[in-house]
């Protein structure tokens, strides 16, 4: 018998293993995607791999398991934040900020 994850409130070990799953593979793709600036994925999606270390973090606390900001980061970038930042993040172009600018507005309803 197949288990329908589609209906409200069917949640069990089975769902939470796959979403487990999808989520370390997101996690894999964004590391082979280093090419990609989080502020591009901000742009295009409205979330980045700062919001995914931050939901972690949120998730953790949720659950009971303390983790600090930097630790959850470290989970989603494979490396400490600041070394992330200094092999792979590029300078934000005029043109990413203000569609940046223009999102963060648009979000918020400015």
């Amino acid at each position: 018998m197949t288990e329908d994850f589609t209906k409200p409130g069917s949640h069990d070990a089975g769902q939470e293993a796959i979403e487990a799953a999808v989520f370390r593979r997101l996690v894999q793709h964004l590391d082979s995607r280093k090419d990609v600036q989080n502020i591009d994925l901000m742009n295009l999606a409205g979330f980045c791999r700062n919001c995914l270390s931050k939901w972690y973090a949120q998730a953790s606390s949720e659950a009971g398991v303390e983790l600090g900001k930097e630790a959850a980061r470290e989970i989603i970038y494979g490396m400490p934040y600041d070394e992330w930042k200094m092999r792979y993040q590029l300078e934000a172009t005029p043109e990413q900020q203000a569609a940046f600018a223009a999102q963060q507005a648009s979000s918020t309803g400015e």
